[in-house]
Parts: structure tokens; sequence; C-alpha cells
């Protein structure tokens, strides 16, 4: 796994969390072709391979903005072509980042806006900083949004709530975020990165087969009948029963121990 990104710090802790910081604070973390190629390649790879990770915290570089949408003033100019060239990409990017088998937290550390907004409703779930604010302000500049908000908003905070944000683009409070279902909990800003880092050790430390297919039963779950969905959570579920980390989770129960968990 490469660490060395431009826009993206990338820092490993020895509990197998990782922990992902959107590094352009200078342009409130706006997301640029740079970023968005980073987050794919970073992304796009643990589809492949988890690296030994077994959750994933996803935050921005200082204390005023988490991400700001896409960075306008390099968009400034672009031509038709060009745009959508770009945004095939953040299209891809948001894909992979909904496609990641790793549990996937937010520690929303400030301003979310547009792109930035919509990266927050793409993650499995996210604490916020109470001083977090978010929107969707395409429908201002002529567009919409177009990286998942329509979809992935709607979902979590439902039809007739994501419409009128969506459709009027007005911002909204983390504390309107958590009452609606976007954000999980809101705390001060100082107790945020600690409090994400305490629910992504607590994912790691648990089996991480069993983590990685119960959040595919629920995501794709969601997107069938409950028939379908249930039979599907069976076909996750027997992927257990073989591993070795089932076996060592029922010793420990009965050896009353923490489970040593490998993954296998």
């Amino acid at each position: 796994m490469r660490t060395d990104f431009e826009t993206l710090l990338v820092e490993r802790t020895q509990d197998h969390v990782l922990i992902v910081t959107l590094n352009r604070p200078q342009a409130a973390n706006a997301m640029n072709t740079r970023m968005g190629e980073d987050l794919l390649e970073l992304f796009e790879g643990f589809q492949l391979e988890t690296e030994g990770v077994r959750a994933i915290i996803v935050t921005g570089a200082g204390q005023k903005a988490f991400c700001a949408g896409g960075d306008l003033k390099e968009r400034n100019g672009m031509t038709d072509a060009q745009w959508l060239r770009q945004h095939a990409m953040f299209e891809r990017m948001v894909r992979a980042i909904v496609g990641c088998p790793i549990p996937l937290m937010g520690a929303i550390n400030g301003a979310a806006f547009g792109g930035g907004c919509e990266l927050t409703a793409a993650l499995d779930f996210a604490y916020a900083s109470q001083t977090a604010r978010f929107a969707l302000t395409e429908v201002t500049l002529g567009i919409m949004p177009g990286a998942g908000g329509t979809q992935n908003l709607t979902r979590a905070v439902g039809e007739r709530r994501a419409k009128e944000l969506i459709m009027t683009g007005r911002p909204f409070s983390a504390q309107e975020a958590g009452a609606w279902g976007l954000i999980n909990e809101v705390v001060a800003p100082d107790d945020l990165l600690p409090a994400a880092l305490e629910t992504a050790r607590r994912i790691a430390g648990n089996a991480p087969i069993s983590v990685r297919q119960a959040k595919q039963s629920i995501h794709r779950g969601l997107q069938m009948s409950l028939a379908d969905g249930l039979a599907f959570e069976i076909e996750c579920y027997n992927r257990m029963v073989p591993t070795k980390d089932r076996y060592e989770g029922i010793r420990a129960f009965n050896e009353k121990r923490k489970p040593a968990f490998m993954g296998e």
C-alpha cells in the first residue's frame, strides 16, 4: 500500500486502523483532480488486498474544513470535455469508496460542503465535530450532486429531507445532521479523533472477515427485497463457518479470554 500521496496523509496505527487525512488545508481540503486520483488509487487497492487494515477513518487536515467540495478554482475555465473527464474520475472514486470492503468511518472536523458532504454520505458512518457544517450547494452553481449525493444522502436521511437539502442548497449543522441520520455522533472538536479511534479500534478488534461480511450483507441487502436480502445474509453467514477465526472466537469464549483474530 502506497502512503506517499500528494494530497493525502495516510497513517497506519499498530492496531490495524488506517487514518486517511484529506490534506489540502490551504484550499479548505477542496477536492482537485490530484486528490480524486489519490483517493481512487488508495480505495481501489483495497478491493484487491486489504493489507491487514481492519478499519479506516477519513478526516480533514486542520480545524476548519473536512472538505469544501470540488475545487472550483481548478475548474474555472475548464472545457466541457475536461469537466466531464474529471467528473468521470470522481465517479470511479466514489464507487471505489462505496465498494471498499473495509469499514469506513468519517471524523468530520469542519465544513463538509458539496463533494465533502457527498463523501460523508458515502462512508459507512461518521462522527462530527460540534463545529462541523454541511451543505449540498450544487444547484446554486448550475449543477447537481453527481458524486452519489442524491443516492447516499437519501439513504441516510430519507427522501423528503434529502429533497429539501439538495433542492435548497442550504447549510445545516452537525446537530441537525445527527438528528436526521447523516451523522452518528456529535462530539467536541478535541474529542473527535479520539472518539473515532476508539470506535475504529473496537471494530478492528473483532473478527475481520465477519465484519467485512456483515458490512456487505447490510449494504447489498438494502438494495434487495427482504427475501433476497435474507438469502444473501445466509450466504455471508456461511462464509464464517469454516474460518479459523470462528473456531478461535468459540474457544476464547469458553476459555474466558480475549480472542486473537487473524482474519483467516
